[in-house]
C-alpha cells in the first residue's frame, strides 16, 4: 500500500486500483474542531482536482479535492454522525471517500510523506 499527499493537504492511500482519500493531520489542525462533513454520492465520477467533499469546522468551511480521477465506490458515512473522527484520526478512521482509480499515472505528481513534511515546513 502506498500513501501520497497533495499541496491541498489531502492524503491518498492506494491499494490495487482503490484509493482512500482524506485530509492530513496538518489540515485538520488548521481547521480546528470539525462539525460537519458533506460527502459525495456513491457512483459519482470525479476528475482530478474536482471538489470531492466539504468539511466545516468552527473556524471555516473548506473543500476537499480529488487527488486523482476516479469513481466514488465508498464513503465514510460514520463521519456524517461523528465529524469529530477527522480531528481524532485524520489519516486513519477519519477518511472521507474511496475511489476506483481511472488513471494510476495521476499518482506520479503527488508527494510522498517526506516531501509533504518538507512542503508543510516551507509553507509555515
Amino acid at each position: 500500500m502506498s500513501v501520497y499527499f497533495t499541496k491541498d493537504h489531502e492524503w491518498i492511500s492506494v491499494d490495487g486500483d482503490t484509493a482512500t482519500v482524506g485530509i492530513t493531520a496538518f489540515a485538520q489542525e488548521q481547521l480546528g474542531d470539525v462539525v460537519f462533513i458533506e460527502l459525495p454520492a456513491l457512483g459519482n465520477s470525479l476528475d482530478k482536482g474536482a471538489e470531492a467533499a466539504v468539511v466545516e469546522s468552527v473556524k471555516a468551511a473548506s473543500e476537499v479535492y480529488a487527488p486523482v480521477a476516479g469513481e466514488v465506490v465508498e464513503v465514510n458515512s460514520a463521519l456524517e454522525a461523528e465529524p469529530g473522527k477527522v480531528n481524532e484520526d485524520a489519516e486513519g478512521a477519519g477518511w472521507f471517500i474511496k475511489l476506483k482509480l481511472t488513471d494510476k499515472s495521476q499518482l506520479d505528481g503527488l508527494m510522498d510523506a517526506a516531501a509533504y513534511r518538507k512542503f508543510v515546513e516551507e509553507q509555515h
